[in-house]
C-alpha cells in the first residue's frame, strides 16, 4: 500500500493551500453575519479593505445563490434563506446539539426562562441555539452573537473548568465560581440582563461550551437564582455532559491552592 505521507500539514502548508478569493467571499459572508442591521457596500468594502468593486461582484455572486438579499430600494445587503438553511444543517449534525436540545427545552419549559447552548471560539463565546420563554416580557434573541470569553458568564464557566494554567480567570473568580457551581453576570449581555451558566464537557474532557439561562433582571433575583435557576441549571449540564461521555464533576475538579 503506498505510502500516504504525513498526516497533518502545519499552518504554513494549509496557508499555501488558501485561494484570496474564497477568503475575500467568506470574510463577506461573516461580516455581514456579525451586523444585525443591512448592510451597505461602502461600509463592508472600509471595514474589509476590499475595493468596492470585488465586494459587489462577491455580494451578486451570493445573491444568485440565496446567500445574500439584497433591498433594492436602498441598496443594502443582508444574509439569506440559503445561509440559514446551511447552518441549520450543520446543527443537526453536531452532536453537542443533538445531546444538548432535549435537555434545554425540559429546563426551558420547567424555569420557563430563555436557555442557551453556547460554545467558544477563539477568544469569544458563540450562542450557537436557544429554547424559548413563553413569557412575555424576555430578552432579543442572543443566537448567532458573540461576546468577550473572559467577560460573560457562559465564557467564565467554561474557563473555570480548565487547570489553573490555563485559565484566564483569577484565583478569587475561579473560587467564586467553584463554590457556586456556575457562573452568574449581570448587564454583560446587554442593560437589564442577567445570565448564569454552568460547563459542558465530554469523554475526552474537552470542554465544548456551556449552558446558559437568559432572563430580564427583575426575574433574576438571588434567591431565585439559588434557589431554583442554578440547581436545575448544575443538573442538567451534568446530564448533557453525561450522555457525551464526561464522568465526574465539571468544575471542582482541581484543587483551589
Amino acid at each position: 500500500m503506498a505510502n500516504s505521507g504525513r498526516a497533518t500539514m502545519t499552518s504554513r502548508e494549509k496557508e499555501s493551500y488558501t485561494i484570496q478569493s474564497v477568503e475575500n467571499a467568506l470574510d463577506v459572508l461573516e461580516a455581514l453575519g456579525e451586523d444585525p442591521e443591512e448592510v451597505r457596500i461602502t461600509n463592508l468594502s472600509s471595514r474589509l479593505g476590499l475595493n468596492k468593486t470585488s465586494v459587489f461582484r462577491l455580494l451578486a455572486t451570493f445573491e444568485r445563490r440565496g446567500y445574500v438579499e439584497k433591498k433594492d430600494h436602498n441598496g443594502t445587503y443582508r444574509l439569506g434563506l440559503s445561509a440559514y438553511e446551511i447552518g441549520q444543517k450543520f446543527l443537526l449534525r453536531m452532536n453537542l446539539l443533538s445531546k444538548a436540545k432535549p435537555l434545554m427545552e425540559r429546563l426551558a419549559f420547567s424555569c420557563d426562562e430563555a436557555v442557551y447552548l453556547a460554545v467558544p471560539r477563539n477568544e469569544e463565546v458563540l450562542f450557537l441555539d436557544m429554547v424559548d420563554t413563553s413569557q412575555q416580557v424576555k430578552t432579543i434573541s442572543l443566537v448567532g452573537q458573540r461576546f468577550p470569553l473572559r467577560e460573560t458568564a457562559a465564557g467564565k464557566a467554561i474557563l473555570a473548568t480548565l487547570a489553573p494554567q490555563h485559565t484566564a480567570l483569577t484565583h478569587a473568580e475561579n473560587r467564586s465560581i467553584v463554590e457556586r457551581g456556575g457562573c452568574i453576570d449581570h448587564g454583560v449581555l446587554g442593560e437589564d440582563i442577567s445570565s448564569v451558566a454552568v460547563p459542558i464537557a465530554d469523554t475526552n474532557d474537552m470542554h465544548l461550551g456551556a449552558l446558559v439561562i437568559v432572563a430580564p433582571d427583575f426575574r433574576m433575583d438571588t434567591g431565585r437564582i439559588q434557589s431554583e435557576i442554578l440547581p436545575q441549571l448544575i443538573d442538567t449540564g451534568e446530564i448533557v455532559s453525561s450522555r457525551l461521555g464526561h464522568v465526574g464533576h465539571l468544575i471542582n475538579q482541581y484543587p483551589l491552592l
